[in-house]
């Protein structure tokens, strides 16, 4: 890490961690000071998506290391070294199935975020739908969005919510965990033209089990979008992510 960057990590972030309620209910809070675009809402959502499945032990790795190893084994597939053996064989398979899973599913949260306005987005790991074991929500129903001249910049937005996640240490109560199933739903208009997540008009936020909520907001200068129940709808992604072990 650059010193700059390293330096900046160091200080106090305008947004302070808010840890409230019980180990199974925790709520971490940053405030931006300034406008955010629809652009950087889904890079928070897509590195924060990668950051829990790390560190629930989901992938064995940060996700840019995971990438680089999976490019790595592709490029020797046509080199005669040695006969790898089945478990090398099924560690590989694994990984690129579950690396080429979440890089499509990052690729349709890109487009969606185009598409709609995103308030909220779940991350369900293990159990079902409708009672995981675990709950992780993206909270941006307090963002207000902007055009790029008039937002902050993607990068410093970025650093200073995960300062705060690193202050808040929402993880470290938490156990080691098996490998869990985890699916993806957002929150988008009804309208938005989507076509590869599918609407669930009847779902229900799950009341039960660990939550974490990050919940994103602007400076009290900026006034939150407002988002109708009957207008936002949940949109499930189509495929489940399957975690996997070295």
């Amino acid at each position: 890490m650059e010193k700059a960057e390293s330096d900046h990590l160091l200080r106090r972030p305008r947004g302070r961690p808010n840890r409230r309620g019980s180990r199974d209910d925790l709520d971490v809070s940053v405030v931006f000071p300034g406008r955010v675009t629809r652009e950087s809402c889904c890079r928070f959502t897509c590195e924060l998506l990668k950051h829990i499945l790390h560190q629930r032990h989901q992938l064995p790795l940060p996700y840019e290391e995971l990438l680089r190893f999976c490019q790595r084994q592709q490029s020797r597939e046509g080199e005669v070294i040695r006969r790898p053996t089945k478990g090398e064989v099924s560690d590989s398979r694994q990984c690129q199935r579950s690396m080429s899973d979440l890089e499509e599913l990052l690729a349709q949260l890109e487009t969606f975020f185009i598409l709609t306005a995103v308030p909220r987005v779940l991350l369900l790991l293990g159990g079902s739908v409708v009672s995981p074991k675990e709950m992780y929500v993206i909270d941006m129903e307090g963002v207000q969005v902007g055009n790029g001249e008039e937002s902050l910049s993607t990068r410093p937005c970025l650093r200073q919510l995960f300062h705060t996640i690193f202050l808040a240490d929402p993880f470290s109560d938490l156990r080691s965990t098996t490998l869990m199933s985890v699916v993806i739903l957002v929150q988008g208009h009804r309208d938005c033209g989507t076509e590869w997540f599918r609407p669930k008009l009847n779902y229900k936020v799950p009341i039960r089990g660990h939550t974490l909520t990050v919940r994103m907001s602007c400076g009290a200068s900026e006034t939150p979008d407002a988002y109708s129940n009957e207008e936002y709808i949940w949109f499930q992604a189509p495929i489940t992510l399957k975690g996997f072990h070295n």
